[in-house]
């Protein structure tokens, strides 16, 4: 029993409870709440009548272990699968016997088994699925004995048999949307049609297609929403709204963001002060004007969360009509905006802050890459004309930015190295290059400006006392600490924290020591691994990454529901509401809009991340056989992953490197015991690209020796 599920037990032992009881006596996260409160539900931990949370019968009867988990399958092979628990508390191995024809993303109860095959896992069998889930995408296969079946994406080995004229058309190799038209007992026992045919599984766009069936991706909005945004489409803004706001049209704010992006939420403004301070305008367009509450487009906006970038596309929260339009901050046009408002001194510290709402006029629309040439000095005379008048607030703007540098790295803040790529497609869709995203002085130097805003938002919610939506990023656990001290010793380092939980300040040096020696990518990637997830949460934990006792984002209503949350609130702050009355109002939003948000997000950036791997490997099927130069970037008993220059990362077998079985060290090194030789996460390795599997995502390399193999020891 965990220790959340004691406390629940103890005091609902003293007396029942509501939910929202619970969680103010025990401050704990609202989702994670709910979720154990259910699991607790479940399997006769806890009854509910009234609303109220009381003992249950296996409280009474000491069944300190639930007889029935509820879990939702989250992993399928021919031959197991992987359960993940309701209430938090890890994954459970199903074998191949035990998953009883379950599906991804069923509902299921797991039965735990008393004695699993490896000591201290978790381990059972699926007894019931309480919620089916009967969409899936994949790709259409012809088995042994001449029959069509689907082969669920993710779900290798895995064939769902077409029912007879199921398939609609759908030929093998065709990506598709499939629907269970019967359940089994076993996966064999599963009949299937074709709903939806994207088109070939060679094409990464098609795959992409399928991908967002298989999450159930809304790509269109629903008619009540689309409504609502046509009587914005063409909107300009009601003078009579302007003349109640602070009119900052004289000030020549300016947008900066990449060349293709329509949906622009967010602008700036410098002045400096005679004392060598800085007044910064953050202004973020107004969503919260034109996005009301209980409508069909914040009911849609809430469940979407977040929009969706992949590719050359976006899946929008909010329509174009207002994405594009009415709330994006176009240039020569008057915008409704929400202004941080900011007071720096001669160091860059924050003296004051104020939250107004505005009407503005952007100047101009600032790309990364002219800005940069404008701040290097090799911007020629068309640029300097195009910002002109904007141009004499950047360099003031830099030298705030590089104070600002200054400070976050005295308090300790962790530059962890990653890669982005940026995929280049032709006019077909199909990805012809693959080139790494770098960033300049003026990409940092915005991002360096909307955490300022972010932090005044945070600090506002967080000393008026209201409910408002985090971003929190907690710290590190025990556990995940030791998993870094293992991976710190296989790099040869003997580092000692002061306390059991290093300060950001110790990881910061250990990235700072490393950076640029042999060591970097498995040290680095060692820290990273052992962080833990920022998300949401309707409490104020602070922002371990950061550094920073208050956090939350406020600067991109468009895309993210959080920001257009804590914009609400902050307006009603403004207009002089009571904290009581804001508590009434908001409290059960903000928990829900963390919960909901934090669990859209994860989702994106996996589809993101999924959708990213089909382009590459769609691109590497034009460079077979080609040689290059990688590292090691990843290592794991059956082989190793090496990533290019260009972000791509393929696989290399354990059976190519070692001849004999494989030693593997904390993840960071492989070692062959017969040869010796052994290879560690940044090595360069030599290998030719053997396949790309556009479907899955994939790419195999083969090792190419660089030197010649050592003698073998006797």
């Amino acid at each position: 029993m965990t220790a959340l599920q004691k406390n629940i037990l103890a005091a609902v032992k003293r007396r029942p409870h509501t939910l929202r009881e619970l969680q103010n006596n025990l401050q704990v996260d609202y989702g994670r709440l709910r979720y154990t409160v259910s699991a607790m539900v479940a399997t006769g931990q806890l009854t509910m009548r009234d609303g109220r949370y009381a003992p249950g019968l296996a409280t009474y009867d000491n069944q300190a272990a639930p007889a029935q988990i509820p879990c939702t399958l989250v992993k399928l092979a021919a031959r197991f699968g992987f359960a993940a628990r309701d209430d938090g508390q890890g994954d459970i191995f199903i074998p191949g016997r035990g998953l009883h024809g379950a599906m991804p993303q069923d509902k299921i109860l797991v039965k735990l088994f008393d004695h699993p095959r490896v000591e201290g896992s978790s381990e059972g069998e699926v007894t019931e699925v309480t919620t089916p889930h009967n969409s899936f995408a994949g790709t259409v296969v012809r088995t042994e004995d001449g029959r069509l079946g689907v082969e669920p994406d993710g779900c290798r080995g895995v064939v769902i048999l077409l029912a007879k004229a199921g398939a609609n058309g759908a030929l093998p190799g065709d990506k598709v949307g499939a629907m269970l038209t019967n359940r089994g007992d076993r996966h064999r026992d599963h009949r299937a049609a074709v709903v939806e045919r994207f088109g070939s599984s060679d094409k990464a766009s098609e795959c992409a297609k399928a991908i967002l069936y298989g999450r159930e991706v809304r790509l269109d909005f629903p008619e009540d929403v689309m409504a609502e945004a046509k009587t914005l489409e063409g909107a300009t803004v009601d003078p009579a709204e302007a003349a109640h706001r602070m009119d900052l049209r004289g000030i020549p704010i300016f947008t900066i963001d990449s060349a293709e992006t329509k949906d622009i939420d967010d602008a700036i403004s410098l002045m400096q002060l005679k004392d060598g301070g800085y007044e910064l305008g953050v202004h973020i367009a107004d969503v919260s004007h034109y996005v009301r509450p209980d409508t069909a487009l914040d009911r849609e906006a809430q469940e979407r969360a977040t929009s969706i970038y992949y590719a050359d596309k976006v899946i929008p929260m909010l329509p174009t009509q207002l994405s594009n339009g009415i709330c994006s901050l176009n240039p020569q046009e008057d915008r409704l905006a929400f202004s941080c408002l900011m007071e720096l001194d001669a160091q860059g510290n924050i003296h004051s802050y104020q939250f107004v709402k505005t009407v503005i006029r952007s100047r101009v629309k600032g790309v990364y890459k002219e800005i940069n040439a404008l701040m290097d000095g090799t911007a020629g005379q068309d640029l300097q004309d195009k910002y002109a008048e904007v141009l004499p607030q950047l360099p003031a703007m830099k030298e705030l930015y590089e104070k600002r540098v200054a400070l976050s790295r005295a308090r300790g803040c962790m530059e962890i190295e990653s890669d982005e790529a940026k995929l280049v497609l032709d006019e077909e869709g199909r990805c012809v290059d693959i080139v790494k995203r770098t960033r300049g002085v003026s990409e940092c130097m915005i991002e360096e400006f909307m955490l300022l805003a972010n932090q005044c938002a945070a600090n506002a919610g967080r000393t008026h006392r209201v409910p408002f939506v985090y971003r929190i990023h907690e710290a590190p656990d025990a556990e995940k600490m030791e998993k870094l001290s293992a991976t710190l010793q296989a790099c040869g380092l003997n580092v000692h924290f002061k306390g059991e939980i290093p300060t950001q300040p110790e990881l910061a040096a250990l990235l700072d020591q490393t950076r640029g020696q042999p060591i970097q990518i498995p040290v680095h990637t060692g820290v990273l691994r052992s962080m833990q997830k920022a998300r949401y949460s309707p409490e104020p934990k602070g922002h371990y990454g950061l550094v920073l006792a208050d956090y939350a984002h406020f600067t991109s209503p468009i895309r993210r529901y959080p920001d257009l949350a804590i914009h609400r609130i902050l307006t009603d702050m403004l207009r002089g509401e009571s904290e009581g009355q804001l508590v009434k109002n908001y409290t059960e939003f903000a928990a829900h809009a963390s919960e909901q948000s934090s669990r859209q997000e994860v989702i994106a950036v996996r589809i993101e991340r999924d959708v990213e791997d089909l382009y590459k490997a769609e691109y590497m099927t034009n460079h077979l056989g080609e040689v290059y130069t990688g590292t090691v970037a990843g290592v794991t008993p059956r082989g190793v992953f090496i990533a290019l220059d260009n972000t791509v990362e393929g696989f290399v077998p354990a059976a190519q490197l070692c001849k004999g079985e494989a030693v593997v060290t904390e993840g960071v090194r492989i070692f062959d015991p017969l040869t010796g030789r052994a290879w560690m996460l940044g090595d360069p390795m030599k290998v030719k690209v053997a396949a790309a599997d556009v479907a899955l995502g994939r790419v195999d390399f083969e090792f190419i020796p660089m030197d010649p193999e050592p003698a073998q020891q006797a």
